[in-house]
């Protein structure tokens, strides 16, 4: 095959939101589309009733929280495609609010998953992303409403437009830290592990496009978080108000920006709209 050949891939992909962005991405994009997932039986069904609906999507193993897993996948498409043209970031875990599981350990998993996961694929595929590719990180709301209840002094930093990867990572390993000493409302934490977790992706989404401004000058790659909204899926729960249709329609927007538009880049997006990230 082509190392022209055009490619999007999405993490977390067998079921739910990411389930719908692939079957949407394999309708809309002018490409192969990857379906990802950590167990390779229930990637593979996923695939098997898309291809059921007459869609055509492939199946690769990933576990965002095995580098091993990233790595493998990563030489799989620089050596098939060439590149990534569309990366979409969504795996993520969230726990139920009745979850018995104590709030340290929640806040461990959940920061493992959705933060460390997502930047640990970031890190080893942004470098593949072609020009004029697009990386969608799915994010949330409740990144917002976490960062509105930090104490001022965190929030000065989440918002900051000069915060570094490395100071990002501290400020989430010390939150998990703070937990596990039962100090981290003290220390100015709101008490969502889910919440804190994606300030953290929305954080890192701002931080990685300004890499992408002066490593690939030139490049128009657009990178975003974005929210789809409270959507009826596993992790969502029956009592949302939004379908997974109506909740992919962002996500996908992002990701499929036609070429040459330089915006948004580096943005919060929320039904199609840039927010404003501030406390």
């Amino acid at each position: 095959m082509s190392s022209r050949s055009l490619v999007a891939i999405v993490t977390g992909s067998n079921k739910g939101i990411g389930f719908a962005i692939v079957r949407d991405l394999c309708k809309k994009f002018p490409g192969d589309v990857i379906l990802t997932a950590r167990n390779p039986t229930l990637g593979q069904e996923a695939v098997n009733k898309l291809k059921q609906e007459g869609l055509n999507p492939l199946f690769h193993q990933l576990d965002i929280t095995d580098l091993q897993s990233i790595r493998t996948l990563r030489e799989f498409l620089k050596k098939r495609y060439g590149g990534v043209d569309v990366l979409v970031n969504n795996a993520g875990i969230a726990f139920k609010v009745d979850d018995t599981t104590p709030f340290p350990r929640q806040a461990e998993v959940t920061m493992q998953i959705n933060f460390f996961g997502t930047r640990d694929v970031s890190t080893e595929l942004l470098p593949l992303i072609k020009p004029q590719g697009r990386v969608v990180n799915v994010s949330s709301s409740l990144s917002l409403q976490a960062l509105k209840s930090c104490s001022p002094e965190l929030q000065q930093k989440f918002v900051s437009n000069t915060i570094t990867e490395e100071e990002l990572v501290g400020l989430m390993n010390k939150f998990v830290e703070d937990t596990k000493k039962g100090v981290h409302k003290e220390e100015g934490w709101p008490n969502s592990a889910y919440g804190v977790s994606k300030i953290g992706v929305t954080v890192l989404s701002r931080i990685q496009a300004r890499q992408l401004n002066e490593w690939r000058k030139g490049d128009n790659v657009l990178l975003n978080a974005c929210c789809p909204g409270w959507v009826k899926t596993d992790l969502g729960g029956p009592r949302a108000p939004k379908s997974v249709e109506e909740g992919i329609e962002t996500p996908v927007y992002l990701a499929l920006l036609p070429l040459g538009v330089t915006e948004p880049h580096g943005q919060f997006v929320m039904e199609k709209k840039v927010e404003k990230w501030e406390a």
